[in-house]
């Protein structure tokens, strides 16, 4: 997994924090096809994720504007995931819609602060 590379904001993220499930059934086939159609949607400018052992997983989707998110949300293959995600990959989950103003990181390989 890589550091995404935004626009300038304003922008839009939305966090899924989840807790899995022990059932694995199509549920890496099923990540991996959702992360390809979201990238092929209006909208979309990129994501970020990551797991821990304990199966807690936080991931950020960043989108352009709220209504590239409504959208997003209503693509049928999409409502299938979240069908299957309550069903049997997640014990819990939230989901957080944040509006991001400012933005700012650091990159040691270009020796550069980015940002305000």
């Amino acid at each position: 997994m890589r550091i995404s590379s935004l626009p300038e904001p304003p922008y839009y993220m939305v966090s899924f924090t989840s807790q899995r499930t022990d059932i694995a059934d199509g549920y890496g086939e099923m990540g991996y096809a959702m992360t390809e159609l979201a990238s092929r949607q209006p909208g979309y400018l990129g994501f970020e994720s990551a797991r821990g052992a304990d199966g807690f997983g936080i991931l950020i989707s960043y989108w352009k504007d709220e209504g590239s998110i409504r959208n997003w949300k209503s693509v049928v293959d999409h409502v299938e995931a979240q069908r299957r995600g309550r069903q049997d990959w997640y014990s819990r989950y939230e989901i957080r819609v944040a509006l991001v103003q400012r933005a700012y990181g650091f990159d040691i390989e270009k020796q550069s602060i980015t940002g305000d």
